[in-house]
């Protein structure tokens, strides 16, 4: 067994080899306080028939066991990846996909497993360094190693690879991935923190980046396989030739059509006209042709961009296609919203649900709920294609939690707005950006709602095009410019700052100077989008949707919750089955009382009311005796709180025996004339009959 280790954070991280899972290519098993994660790597050995792309699996697993939990459903085993898991598992993919040679199509798995899991709040992390680590150790051609980081910030510090507790008082939590010369991928969300912070956060990160490849290098050097070679393709120069010169002239052509679908149509043809002159030999050219001619349409597209500062549907690098939105669209929703950008079109719609509308999650963490949820749906007619319906893919559930980690920090508190909210983003027409068309949507949505949410949030996706020392940064790109372009980078905020962020590359990473450009050229792209969307809608409607839920809170005391719910619940349930709402008592005497109507809540509420009221000294009550005894008699003035009227109060005349004037079950109106420090209450019917006198004769 071969090992090595690095403190960061005041703990070591241990990565070793040799030990377990010989017989994979690559091995390797992290510790890191209580957290361990063992990584996997495997390569067939030759490339499969027919691929012409790099065929990459990454799966990431969270064993039950691993935090001392038993799975819960019927079978009590691990099924279906959790959306954390699917979701880490992009985590990791992104980061190392970009680094593989050119040319290597063998199918590659990786796989890595969380074996024990502690508080420190890294599996993901270790996820990443660890597989870096199994592949760089392996014989399969790797251009790593990659290093991570989680950033936080808090109280204006930042900290690394903050634990469960602190994360909770981050207002910054981002996961950075690079080698040691540049960061490759970034994901995370913010409450609403500066360009200027951010690129703080990120070469703070970087820094810890540099170390932890460094670390692995030395691995590798103890440990190592010798790597495999990769063959580059061999290129058909003569048929390259020929294709050129059929295709070159016409793909300018083309690649400058604005409409995506006519542009598309334009190129298909071109390129089946082209297989059909060409593919007439024995041998089926058609792969390889269709490769060459994608590679002329991406160096044309390119070249147009770098030395005329022209896009394919005619804008300028820093322009925004135009945009327009709709609220209030779906008469019976509770909020919706049409954001439209160029040729990508969302439909937005938002509800309000209760209590039992809270997703519960079941995770290594523990149970824990949550409030508000984005769905992100991608059908197959929004790209003009023919697919069946299957169940959200990893890119939906990527998608879908970057736009709820966006507008996540407008969302008012529960205290606030006791509602659990859910957006779902129907992509109705995709051309690029449509994530960040659903942060957008789903924001003017949540203000078509009523919710109090304090301002808009937007998003902007941005590329890159990169030759040598060329430089080309795109606002708002395309689904062209996002395939054939070396950046995908898309920030959302409000106008005072960065809420969410996510950074792919595919050239091994970017420097902090095309950072910083990026940064302020998509600040001034949302704050645009920003400017769109309140020309719409600035703030929230003042009511709820007619046919949202209504939820009304009241505060009671702890002591008097027992009061509310009753023995067994009885006192509750009577509430519910009178007044038809609904009602849920926090441990912190918070209610909530969901009704669909106004009345009804009230009336629960004047109920509870009258349960949880106390005795005010001096107030005159109309009570029922309960008892009667030899001293005097206990009468109930409210809902389970008596007092004691003592014999020389019942009259002001003197009187043998209580029952000459009261029995029990008798009405009686009483005045409070003590409540003694231990909560004992005294009542005079006297006193109450004099002021009731006095009062008659004025």
């Amino acid at each position: 067994m071969k090992k090595v280790e690095i403190e960061v954070r005041g703990r070591k991280l241990v990565l070793e080899t040799g030990r377990i899972a010989k017989q994979a290519d690559g091995a390797v098993v992290a510790h890191y306080g209580d957290t361990v994660v063992l990584a996997t790597a495997v390569a067939d050995k030759t490339p499969r028939e027919g691929l012409d792309f790099f065929p990459l699996t990454v799966d990431y697993q969270e064993k039950a066991y691993s935090a001392g939990k038993i799975p819960g459903g019927f079978f009590k085993r691990e099924g279906r990846p959790s959306e954390k898991e699917i979701l880490t598992s992009r985590l990791i993919d992104r980061p190392i996909r970009p680094l593989f040679p050119k040319g290597f199509y063998c199918e590659t798995q990786g796989i890595a497993n969380v074996l024990s899991y502690g508080d420190e709040n890294i599996a993901d992390i270790l996820g990443i360094i660890t597989m870096s680590a199994a592949l760089t150790m392996s014989d399969i051609p790797f251009k790593g190693p990659v290093g991570a980081v989680r950033i936080g910030r808090i109280a204006g510090s930042f900290v690394i690879n903050p634990d469960s507790r602190e994360v909770e008082e981050c207002d910054l939590n981002l996961i950075v991935a690079g080698t040691d010369e540049a960061v490759i991928m970034v994901e995370g969300e913010a409450q609403e923190i500066s360009e200027a912070d951010l690129l703080a956060a990120l070469d703070m990160a970087h820094q810890e980046i540099k170390r932890i490849c460094a670390v692995q290098n030395e691995f590798r050097s103890l440990a190592g396989k010798e790597k495999r070679t990769v063959e580059p393709p061999v290129v058909d120069e003569v048929l390259k030739g020929k294709v050129t010169g059929l295709s070159l002239e016409k793909i300018k052509t083309a690649i400058t059509i604005p409409d995506k679908l006519r542009r598309q149509d334009a190129l298909d043809k071109i390129l089946k006209e082209i297989i059909g002159e060409l593919n007439t030999g024995e041998e089926d050219k058609t792969m390889e042709i269709a490769s060459m001619f994608n590679d002329i349409e991406k160096n044309l597209v390119r070249g147009m961009i770098l030395n005329d500062n022209r896009r394919a549907d005619g804008r300028a690098p820093h322009e925004i296609r135009d945009i327009s939105s709709e609220i209030g669209i779906l008469p019976r929703a509770h909020g919706s919203a049409l954001f439209i950008r160029g040729e990508t079109q969302c439909l937005a719609v938002v509800t309000l649900g209760t209590s039992d509308d809270e997703q519960k999650i079941d995770s290594l963490d523990g149970e824990s709920y949550k409030t508000f949820m984005l769905h992100y749906n991608f059908p197959p007619f929004s790209v003009g294609e023919v697919k069946p319906l299957r169940s959200p893919g990893r890119r939906e559930i990527g998608h879908g939690m970057l736009a709820e980690r966006a507008l996540k920090s407008i969302i008012p508190p529960k205290t606030e707005f006791p509602y659990t909210i859910r957006i779902v983003s129907d992509i109705l027409e995709s051309n690029g950006s449509s994530s960040m068309a659903t942060v957008c949507g789903g924001s003017l949505a949540l203000m078509d709602a009523g919710a109090p949410v304090k301002t808009h949030v937007a998003g902007i996706a941005m590329g890159l095009i990169k030759e040598g020392d060329k430089v080309v940064i795109l606002t708002d790109i395309l689904g062209l410019e996002d395939h054939l372009g070396d950046m995908d980078f898309k920030v959302t905020g409000t106008d005072k700052g960065i809420t969410a962020f996510q950074l792919d590359t595919k050239i091994g990473g970017i420097s902090p100077e095309i950072m910083e450009k990026a940064l302020e050229q998509a600040r001034q792209g949302r704050l645009h989008i920003l400017g769109k969307m309140n020309e719409t809608i600035s703030n929230p409607h003042e009511n709820l949707a007619p046919y949202a839920p209504r939820i009304y809170t009241m505060q009671i005391k702890q002591d008097k919750i027992r009061d509310v719910i009753g023995t067994g619940g009885k006192v509750i349930r009577g509430i519910v089955e009178q007044t038809g709402v609904k009602i849920d008592i926090e441990d912190s005497g918070l209610i909530n009382i969901s009704s669909p109507d106004g009345e009804s809540a009230q009336k629960a509420i004047e109920i509870i009311n009258s349960i949880i009221a106390e005795a005010e000294l001096g107030k005159i009550y109309r009570g029922k005796v309960k008892r009667v005894l030899d001293f005097g008699a206990f009468v109930e003035i409210m809902p389970g709180t008596e007092g004691l009227l003592h014999i020389s109060q019942i009259s002001e005349k003197r009187i043998g025996k209580v029952t000459d004037e009261i029995n029990e079950g008798d009405e009686v109106i009483v005045k409070v004339i003590e409540i003694d420090k231990m909560g004992r209450i005294r009542l005079s019917r006297k006193e109450a009959m004099r002021e009731q006198d006095t009062e008659r004769e004025k």
